[in-house]
């Protein structure tokens, strides 16, 4: 991940990106920032492991946490004024940065996603690249 600053210069993080049939490509906006936020599954994601459920919206998500999938921040991206479900996160599974293991979120090291909160204002924009066939 790359966060351009002014005057061109950019500061780079290590991610984890989505796996196989999870990558999205586009280009959105920040539409909000959470310090240690609630994590609450999709339901596709709650059909593919039902042992999720007690972390569903309904029953109020998994708490905020070092355990937490979401980590210690996480920016909320949104295209066309719509939550895309897709975040810029912190990870407690530090050994899964630099690989495809994401559900389609893109995952930092906690103490990267806490840098690069405090340094976006705003509503900027993002552009995820999805990477060419090799």
């Amino acid at each position: 991940l790359y966060l351009v600053e002014p005057r061109g210069k950019a500061i780079r993080y290590g991610v984890s990106v989505g796996k196989a049939g999870f990558e999205w490509a586009g280009e959105a906006n920040v539409g909000w920032k959470k310090k240690w936020p609630t994590w609450t599954p999709p339901a596709e994601m709650i059909a593919r492991k039902p042992s999720l459920r007690k972390y569903s919206e309904e029953n109020g998500g998994m708490e905020p946490g070092l355990k937490n999938p979401l980590g210690a921040r996480a920016l909320y991206i949104f295209q066309n004024g719509q939550d895309t479900l897709y975040r810029l996160h912190g990870t407690p599974n530090w050994k899964s940065i630099g690989t495809a293991a994401s559900s389609g979120c893109i995952r930092l090291l906690n103490q990267d996603i806490m840098d690069l909160y405090d340094r976006v204002k705003g509503r900027p924009k993002v552009v995820v690249m999805q990477q060419a066939a090799s």
